[in-house]
């Protein structure tokens, strides 16, 4: 299991709010790609690939207790997605199936001021991966 220690988004998204300008807002997102633990090397294979990313990313899934939640783990070679991948592990893991059907990723995003200033590939990319948590979680739907 993968956690990123002491993010949480309502923290995130205050800590976001108070920077002044978009090269603070992108220092803090590379800082939370910093705080994003290892994935094993193991764990990277095409089965986990995300595809749609400019940048090569791993997802994997963990589905653990009753109800169900799914803990994500992931992985990209390049420091803004590892920020995104940070705030999306946040958003995510350790969720129910349920909880996660419920998460409004792009509005999240949008409110962070990201959607305006990821360039259209790194857009297209987050959105990849949002769909990709989305389709393993409905996956495991009964």
């Amino acid at each position: 299991m993968q956690t990123v220690t002491g993010l949480n988004l309502d923290r995130i998204a205050t800590t976001f709010e108070s920077l002044d300008d978009w090269e603070q807002r992108f220092a803090y997102l590379l800082d939370l790609g910093k705080k994003l633990p290892p994935m094993d090397a193991t764990d990277r294979i095409e089965a986990n690939r995300v595809h749609g990313c400019q940048a090569t990313v791993f997802l994997k899934p963990t589905i653990e207790g009753t109800p169900p939640r799914i803990q994500y783990s992931a992985w990209a070679d390049a420091p803004t997605v590892c920020g995104l991948i940070a705030i999306l592990l946040t958003m995510y893991s350790g969720k129910t199936i349920d909880e996660i059907g419920a998460i409004n990723a792009p509005a999240y995003f949008q409110r962070l001021g990201l959607e305006s200033h990821l360039s259209p590939t790194r857009r297209n990319g987050l959105h990849a991966m949002i769909q990709r948590i989305r389709n393993i979680a409905a996956a495991h739907t009964n």
